[in-house]
């Protein structure tokens, strides 16, 4: 890799650094961060699992240094970032696997880790080693979702694949599936739902419609997406 490259990725890396910190305040709870999964996924798959794993170390601890966030900036990032960049190369691109990376190191590995450095080095109790597993990965979910969206349009029109050559990453031709246009189109119930929530809390609006209608969103494109599976393979058979 020439020298050029080698800025160009310090570059595009500070760059999600700042933009991790940035937004990661966005619908974050003790325990959820879903805007720290998409950077984590979005950045696993431009430059790989060990930028990924160092994008989200400095993130979580500048977030613990200027946010007082506590140990789990890091332990409910740092494991999905690097699995996020391990699954997407082992896969050969397939960016639903950069997804799963990364609930499965933030939302089983990391969860079940919070636990000891939580209880044992922050002081909290009342914990158990499954505590943080269902706030994690809905967290993972969310942003996860975010990011494969970001990342489907990217790549179906050849702009991920470019950027990734100009890195001097590793590059895939993807062009998408059925599955994965699916995915795409659930995932934006996803969007729907997180684009509600932070309006109702911008809004502050407490009636409990605004929370049904937050979750209607999200089951309508879920939904959505099994049509557009089913129809679509219908027409699959009906063509052969």
């Amino acid at each position: 890799m020439n020298n050029s490259k080698i800025v160009f990725k310090l570059i595009v890396l500070s760059m999600f650094i700042a933009l991790g910190v940035v937004i990661s305040p966005i619908l974050r709870v003790e325990g959820m961060c879903p805007m720290a999964h998409f950077i984590n996924v979005v950045c696993a798959v431009f430059l790989g699992p060990w930028y990924a794993l160092l994008c989200a170390s400095i993130i979580g601890i500048l977030r613990m240094m200027l946010m007082g966030i506590p140990p789990l900036a890091l332990t409910g990032a740092i494991f999905g970032a690097f699995l996020s960049g391990v699954f997407y190369r082992l896969s050969k691109g397939k960016l639903i696997c950069a997804v799963i990376g990364e609930v499965i190191g933030t939302g089983i590995i990391g969860a079940i880790l919070s636990y000891p450095v939580m209880t044992y080095l922050w002081g909290k109790q009342g914990l158990s080693w499954l505590f943080y597993v269902p706030s994690f990965t809905c967290g993972t979910l969310i942003g996860g979702s975010i990011g494969f969206v970001f990342l489907r349009k990217i790549a179906n029109n050849g702009t991920l694949m470019r950027f990734q050559q100009m890195l001097g990453s590793h590059s895939y031709e993807d062009q998408g599936s059925l599955f994965s246009n699916a995915i795409m189109v659930a995932s934006l119930g996803t969007l729907g739902f997180v684009t509600s929530k932070v309006l109702v809390s911008a809004l502050q609006w407490t009636s409990p419609i605004w929370n049904v209608l937050s979750y209607g969103i999200l089951f309508f494109f879920i939904v959505a997406a099994l049509l557009y599976w089913v129809i679509q393979k219908i027409k699959g058979l009906n063509v052969c």
